[in-house]
């Protein structure tokens, strides 16, 4: 969020990387202090016992769509200069499955393996270390790769305008799959029996 109000000329962007060490930093913080530096309690999701990815993912979602409507009300933040990465399907389908069969063997997304790393725990090394040699491995290999990577392309689309709504009322429905999620969640866990870690 602090992109646009440099942009805007509120802050100066002589800070632009100051705001984006602290951010780091407390994003970091936020990941340990979640528990995501462990893969056995990431890997709960996949096996219902441990929600906590899922909580967090979507407080995350919940704070940012908020957090940019409210600034956007109060004149602090402008949708024109937010950058919208574009879409491209067919990558973002393929992309998508890869990462989620490495997200359910190793534990550990790009973030959470660094998170684990950062904290010295070998797993997330490992990971950390593959993920380097994967992102190597691709580069050397794109132009195999081009033609599928740039299919399906949208453009730069947002959610409520696929849909044809306001971003008052997708944030609103985001809120209440959020709860619903909350509710859900817990009566799985409380269903499945814990695995010990």
């Amino acid at each position: 969020m602090i992109g646009p109000i440099i942009s805007s000329g509120i802050i100066s962007p002589a800070w632009d990387n100051l705001f984006a060490v602290i951010l780091g930093m407390g994003f970091g913080f936020a990941l340990e202090s979640s528990g995501f530096s462990s893969s056995r309690k990431i890997i709960g999701t996949f096996f219902g016992y441990d929600f906590v990815v899922v909580k967090v993912f979507f407080t995350a979602a919940i704070v940012a769509s908020l957090g940019l409507l409210y600034l956007s009300y109060l004149g602090l933040v402008d949708f024109s200069l937010l950058y919208i990465q574009p879409t491209f399907l067919a990558s973002a389908i393929v992309g998508g499955v890869i990462m989620g069969i490495g997200f359910a063997m190793g534990g550990f997304c790009p973030g959470t393996s660094l998170c684990a790393a950062a904290v010295g725990r070998i797993d997330g090394l490992v990971f950390f270390g593959g993920m380097f040699i994967g992102v190597f491995l691709f580069s050397e290999a794109f132009p195999l790769f081009e033609n599928m990577y740039y299919s399906g392309s949208l453009g730069a689309k947002m959610i409520n305008s696929v849909f044809g709504i306001s971003p008052e009322l997708f944030t609103f429905i985001l809120v209440l799959a959020a709860v619903g999620m909350f509710i859900g969640a817990t009566w799985i866990q409380k269903k499945v029996k814990k695995v010990e870690y």
